[in-house]
């Protein structure tokens, strides 16, 4: 349950629309949701501030759209890796589902309202790190904050970067998402006051080894405010960014 609807609940009980014993009766199903092949966490949003987020790689459609359908009562929904094939399976069930291809992510829910600052910039090295980029600014924007992207400002032509760096210094905190040598989370690490969350993606040649190279390039960095996420975690990159950047 997110914590508008418990407010509300409890509010009913306080006003004695609602007896205590049937709002201990509704809070009683709350923590988790068991189908036959998942178990759903209702209480994720109490816990965390934002709801259980639906990984879509090695789930079927139809298990997908089962759990994302189970989860929409419960507030806005985020499914991340998503296929055509998966969105097509939940707008069937759930017709308001919106699919972001580059994102290759399902949204349930309107972004929430969020001040134009504090802000966070998600930046990307080069084009083919849009995709996780654009997990991140997505995630970042449903949980309620200012996301202004960056894209295709890698090292090889750092005069990109630079041209943009009062927004960059402005910026509450910043994802900078790279593949090859992983070298652009450190400039931007060095240049600016605010925290920087790494992202080293899989794109590269042969050496880059699957991301493992950016990987290791950027828990290297000399550049101190430099936090490091999983290879193409942009998911967990947005999370973290809004994280410092909401208010609280």
């Amino acid at each position: 349950m997110a914590p508008e609807p418990l407010k509300a609940l409890l509010q009913a009980v306080a006003e004695g629309r609602v007896s205590p014993e049937q709002a201990l009766e509704q809070l009683r199903l709350l923590p988790y949701e068991s189908v036959e092949f998942a178990r759903i966490d209702h209480h994720r949003a109490l816990r965390k501030g934002f709801p259980e987020v639906v990984f879509c790689t090695g789930k079927t459609p139809e298990q997908v759209a089962e759990i994302v359908a189970r989860l929409v009562p419960h507030g806005r929904v985020l499914a991340t890796r998503a296929t055509l094939e998966q969105y097509e399976a939940v707008r069937q069930r759930v017709p308001e589902a919106v699919y972001h291809p580059e994102a290759r992510a399902i949204r349930v829910g309107e972004f929430p309202e969020a001040p134009e600052t504090p802000y966070g910039v998600v930046v990307s090295a080069g084009t083919a790190d849009i995709p996780v980029a654009e997990e991140a600014a997505l995630t970042a924007r449903m949980m309620g904050v200012a996301v202004r992207t960056l894209y295709d400002v890698g090292v090889a032509g750092l005069h990109r970067l630079l041209e943009h760096l009062p927004m960059l210094m402005e910026a509450r905190a910043i994802v900078v998402v790279a593949g090859m040598e992983g070298a652009l989370p450190s400039v931007v690490g060095g240049l600016v006051p605010c925290p920087v969350i790494a992202v080293p993606t899989s794109v590269g040649y042969g050496a880059h080894f699957g991301g493992l190279a950016p990987l290791l390039t950027m828990l290297n960095t000399c550049a101190p405010g430099v936090s490091v996420v999983n290879i193409d975690n942009g998911f967990g990159a947005g999370y973290y960014l809004a994280l410092i950047v909401k208010p609280h």
